[in-house]
């Protein structure tokens, strides 16, 4: 089966990269402009700074108030949004194709005109402290973040997205405008669409706005990731034990990747998965459990995520340390990994359904391989894999016994209960 569609790329004389994908049957446009800028970048004088940059660029421009940005994007009845990642941030609008240069104009007017008014920077300080202090109250979020710091230790990949309470409430409009004017160059900047587009033409529109950015950004420097198989344990007032077993994984440019989501799938990636079906439906010993890896330039990991009582957590965490250890011992049957690849090729046959999604696949496919990296060859990818591949990656993830930990729970509380759980 063909999942080809019409992908085209243009390089501005500045740097900026333009790709689009036309999907002739839609009436819609997704578009994007993505900045290499994230929180790999940051060092401890800027932690959060990619995404409260973020924020403030819905602040308003200098022909825009922040109302006037909401009132335009909804007078189009399109949708407006943004994020930010480990590894680049994203600002993006969804419309009818007949809006999309009035979009993108909305959209670059906040990428290269945001104004930065003092007042509007002390408000969302204000904003992004009470996010962080969400974040911090919400122990199934935060400890994906405490996985990420222990694995990566000493790496910049282990840096929150966040930031720090530190950082941001010493902000101010130079050091802002100082972290734009050094990540947020043309070289830098990949802007995406998909959906009812003429490329021709969104060429023309995006080089009218940013045909005129200079400069370049500094390259990354790649940094060895050396991986600490330790725990760490918050103690808080929580009525569940949440943690984390955290193990290498591979990088996006490690074909590898394809395997370790079949044993995602397989071990903890949905409700016929091995730690779903015995930790939950078998025993009813926890309401959440699964796993799920993630891929960047440098490194990767894979993840057990679950969330439960105390008198359980014990009986928990050794049921997914033995599901762990007999996928290692090559235990996966075809059936397993047949279901397994089929869940995936489904969830990327029924993405491209999505516009966002498909933009996004193009953005990411160019941000870590210069190129658009075609669905039918990640399908074809998935689909070449086998119980020997399975086999061998899961040994090299699970050959360790030790796996990093981050847990959040009541550990001072139940000493007596949780002493020597994760150790």
């Amino acid at each position: 089966m063909a999942y080809q569609s019409s992908i085209n790329k243009t390089v501005l004389p500045n740097g900026v990269r333009i790709i689009s994908e036309r999907v002739p049957y839609v009436d819609s446009v997704s578009v994007g402009v993505w900045a290499v800028a994230g929180a790999r970048d940051e060092d401890e004088t800027s932690r959060g700074m990619s995404h409260f940059v973020e924020h403030m660029l819905f602040k308003g421009t200098q022909k825009r108030s922040a109302r006037q940005i909401a009132d335009e994007i909804d007078s189009l009845g399109g949708h407006l949004n943004a994020f930010t990642d480990k590894e680049y941030t994203c600002f993006y609008a969804k419309v009818l194709s007949e809006h999309l240069n009035d979009a993108l104009d909305i959209v670059s007017d906040m990428v290269l005109n945001s104004v930065y008014e003092p007042a509007e920077i002390s408000r969302e300080i204000n904003v992004v402290l009470e996010e962080i202090k969400r974040h911090q109250d919400t122990p199934e979020d935060e400890v994906h973040d405490l996985l990420a710091q222990t694995l990566w230790k000493g790496h910049h990949l282990g840096n929150p997205v966040v930031g720090s309470e530190a950082v941001i409430s010493a902000l101010n409009r130079e050091a802002l405008l100082s972290y734009v004017n050094e990540f947020y160059r043309p070289d830098a900047l990949v802007i995406v669409a998909a959906g009812k587009i003429d490329h021709r033409s969104f060429v023309d529109t995006v080089a009218l706005h940013f045909g005129s950015l200079e400069g370049k950004r500094t390259p990354r420097r790649a940094v060895d990731v050396i991986p600490n198989r330790d725990f760490r344990i918050i103690d808080k007032p929580t009525e569940q034990v949440h943690f984390c077993l955290g193990a290498v994984g591979f990088s996006q440019h490690n074909k590898k990747k394809y395997a370790l989501a079949a044993i995602d799938s397989i071990l903890g990636g949905g409700m016929s998965s091995r730690l779903f079906q015995e930790i939950r439906e078998n025993r009813g010993l926890a309401y959440a459990i699964g796993s799920y890896s993630a891929s960047y330039n440098e490194a990767g990991l894979f993840a057990v995520y679950g969330g439960t009582s105390v008198d359980n957590v014990r009986d928990v965490v050794e049921l997914t340390r033995r599901e762990c250890a007999a996928i290692g011992r090559n235990s996966v049957t075809e059936a397993e990994l047949d279901r397994a690849k089929n869940q995936i090729r489904g969830a990327l046959v029924l993405g491209q359904e999505s516009m966002s999604n498909r933009m996004s696949r193009l953005a990411k496919g160019e941000l870590y391989f210069g190129r658009s990296v075609r669905l039918d060859e990640v399908i074809a990818s998935i689909m070449s894999i086998s119980r020997d591949d399975v086999a061998d990656v899961a040994s090299a993830v699970f050959g360790d016994s030790r796996l990093a930990v981050a847990a959040i729970g009541p550990f001072t509380k139940h000493a007596d209960v949780l002493e020597g759980v994760f150790s």
